[in-house]
């Protein structure tokens, strides 16, 4: 198997646990992999938290490895570069008022309809993205213990998920993390993410790699999967720092020149 040019990531439980920062070990390794490849971020978070949970904590990177990171917010319905001095964005398809308002009305009616309209949630249970609506069950900010409890076997958000698509069929419904179902524009998931990426950067799909942890089928990492993007499955940020102490060393003989 050849070297991959980009290596890509799913944030919440894959680069971190949700809606937290990534743990100093993993910081260590994107640094590291910046200086070898390009490296990808697409989740279904806003582009405020990829900053606050990857960015942030990336220390003094320079504007030479920012500029090989590449940040697709909301299941890539965004896409956003380093200039030189900030991440601007490439493109960005947002929702109009008018799907963003039918969208929000069929996430909260079907949610009640099938009892899965939280009470006393933590924080907001419906967000609007801009290129993403988001219904998080226990609200934006429930503790990751009760997140994973919620819907252990996925079947309350393929319910959900099925149940709104049915009542918005010019729109992208997919079950996304733990507790949450995104919507989006039509045709417009990770995979058209990793398409963009190839189509603006001119490295192949089949130089790439994507680490997630939703690859089964109905997960919202399947589709870089489904796309025939090499794929790795992970449990956790630490399963992904594990398997990056394994391929670091495979990128050091074949790409070192590039950094000196």
């Amino acid at each position: 198997m050849t070297a991959p040019r980009l290596v890509a990531f799913d944030l919440d439980d894959t680069l971190a646990p949700s809606k937290s920062a990534i743990d100093p070990r993993i910081a260590s390794q994107l640094r590291s992999l910046l200086r070898l490849v390009d490296v990808a971020i697409i989740s279904g978070g806003n582009e405020d938290q990829f900053r606050s949970q990857v960015v942030d904590r990336l220390g003094d990177a320079d504007a030479v490895e920012l500029s090989r990171l590449h940040l697709l917010p909301t299941c890539g319905t965004r896409y956003l570069r380093h200039d030189g001095s900030d991440f601007v964005a490439i493109y960005a398809h947002d929702l109009s008022e008018e799907e963003k308002t039918s969208a929000l009305r069929a996430l909260r009616e079907e949610a009640e309809r099938l009892g899965l309209w939280e009470a006393d949630p933590w924080g907001e249970i419906l967000e609007d993205r801009g290129s993403q609506i988001t219904f998080s069950a226990l609200g934006q900010q429930a503790p990751g213990t009760a997140k994973h409890a919620w819907d252990p076997d996925g079947a309350k958000r393929l319910t959900l998920r099925d149940a709104v698509a049915a009542r918005l069929p010019g729109l992208e419904v997919r079950a996304g993390g733990s507790t949450s179902i995104d919507i989006t524009r039509a045709g417009i998931d990770k995979a058209y993410g990793m398409t963009s990426l190839a189509e603006h950067t001119g490295i192949p799909l089949a130089d790439m790699l994507f680490f997630g942890d939703r690859l089964d089928e109905g997960g919202n990492d399947y589709p870089v999967l489904a796309l025939g993007v090499r794929s790795i499955a992970v449990t956790s940020w630490e399963d992904t720092a594990d398997q990056l102490d394994l391929l670091l060393p495979t990128l050091q003989p074949q790409l070192g020149a590039r950094t000196s």
